[in-house]
């Protein structure tokens, strides 16, 4: 489920942090395929290993794996820590910022199909997704009472995700790249709205003053100035505000994933859901809506329903750049290809950053990308010779809106204390 990721961490339990982070893009840290094993096993002493061993062959006792667990005699150095989290900042920061460049290089080649991208990357998704998790559970990670939650709540992230991924596509083939990860930033200030009107969460003055700057630096960034000093200069502006609906139905998404976190742990008797059993099936319904509503998110574009096969057809021709009429098309599919695998590259990241320090380092980190990101996309890039002049008031705006995600990420701590039950 591609997206750009967003600068905050909400201080939940682990497991809850890492996948509401990502926009369901999350991949564990160095082997997916053996995160999150069962918490409940059990080692025996070795007299009764060897009693249930020598059980007669008709007797009832349970055989269980044996497993030794033995506890490290050293004490981890704290400069090592240290240097570990640094070196893990640094590679989280540079995905990161190769994930926002690479969104908007992307679509550079795709430009005029941005639903066929979002439809292809989605079904990549879906396969990966699935393919880890079928092996997970084949291995005994994930149990038959995780797939058997209910699928209306994976529905719904799937139909609002695919909405936010396919307009939120449309809307970035068109806006200048360093307005991007600007536009992207409301996903915190949406994610606090419906955090406290959905799920009766209370924040501190500290958060909700950081998340009225990210909302202020915004606005300035992208509205002040003359017309000629205007990021978005030319650009109408129903396209601004499709880039901000997509982050606010990102948003809603990650909020009916913290509600499935938390219920699970009622179903599964305080057992932790594995994120893949998300990841899988909201990738799922995600890749059914966007199929479902092309027509509608088409006429975004003002391409007819007739027209949708041929609109398919042709982006598919771009992407894979066969046939006479592939003009525009230059630097498919690498880009998007690059993107795709940088995306998970950076999941990967920063779930290894918030295992081996917080996820207010974690956050902090993706924060620090936001404006090393907007002066990248300033630059003339490869496909985008051209670049971006940053003016004043933008700049002015961005700092604004850092100066909220460092208030609003320094403020976390406190939030433990000021949830509603």
């Amino acid at each position: 489920m591609p997206f750009p990721a967003t600068s905050s961490f909400r201080s939940l339990p682990s497991h809850l942090a890492t996948s509401i982070l990502l926009n369901s893009n999350s991949a564990k840290l160095q082997s997916p395929i053996l995160m999150s094993l069962p918490q409940n096993r059990s080692s025996f002493p070795r007299h009764l290993n060897r009693s249930i061993s020598k059980a007669p062959p008709n007797s009832s006792a349970v055989i269980r794996p044996i497993l030794t667990v033995r506890a490290s005699t050293k004490t981890p150095s704290p400069a090592a820590d240290t240097k570990l989290i640094a070196i893990s900042s640094a590679v989280t920061i540079a995905f990161a910022v190769a994930n926002r460049v690479l969104y908007k290089l992307a679509l550079v080649p795709m430009k005029e199909y941005p639903f066929f991208l979002a439809q292809f990357t989605t079904f990549g998704y879906v396969v990966i997704y699935f393919s880890i998790l079928f092996i997970r559970y084949r291995a005994g990670i994930v149990i038959n009472e995780m797939l058997g939650l209910p699928k209306s709540r994976f529905a719904a992230i799937g139909m609002l995700e695919a909405i936010g991924v396919a307009s939120g596509m449309a809307s970035a083939a068109v806006l200048p790249g360093p307005a991007i990860p600007i536009l992207n930033q409301t996903f915190l200030v949406w994610q606090l709205v419906f955090s406290a009107v959905l799920l009766g969460r209370r924040y501190s003055f500290y958060q909700i003053g950081g998340c009225l700057l990210v909302a202020v630096g915004v606005i300035v960034a992208v509205t002040s100035g003359s017309d000629t000093g205007q990021m978005l200069s030319g650009i109408e502006l129903m396209w601004p505000g499709v880039m901000i609906a997509s982050a606010a139905f990102q948003a809603g998404a990650s909020i009916i994933k913290e509600f499935i976190f938390v219920d699970a742990a009622k179903r599964l008797n305080a057992k932790s859901l594995d994120i893949f059993v998300v990841n899988s099936f909201g990738s799922g319904f995600q890749a059914l809506f966007v199929l479902l509503l092309m027509p509608l998110l088409s006429n975004l574009k003002g391409i007819p329903f007739m027209e949708l096969p041929s609109y398919l057809k042709s982006g598919a021709a771009c992407f894979l750049k066969l046939g006479g009429e592939t003009s525009g098309c230059e630097g498919a599919p690498l880009l998007p290809l690059l993107y795709i695998a940088t995306n998970m590259a950076f999941n990967i990241s920063v779930l290894n950053l918030l295992k081996v320090s917080s996820a207010i380092v974690a956050s902090l980190a993706v924060t620090l990308s936001v404006p090393i990101s907007i002066y990248i996309l300033s630059l003339p890039l490869p496909y985008l010779p051209d670049g971006a002049s940053l003016s004043p008031f933008f700049l002015f705006g961005s700092l604004i809106l850092m100066s909220g995600l460092v208030v609003y990420n320094i403020a976390q701590p406190s939030k433990e204390g000021s949830k509603s039950g």
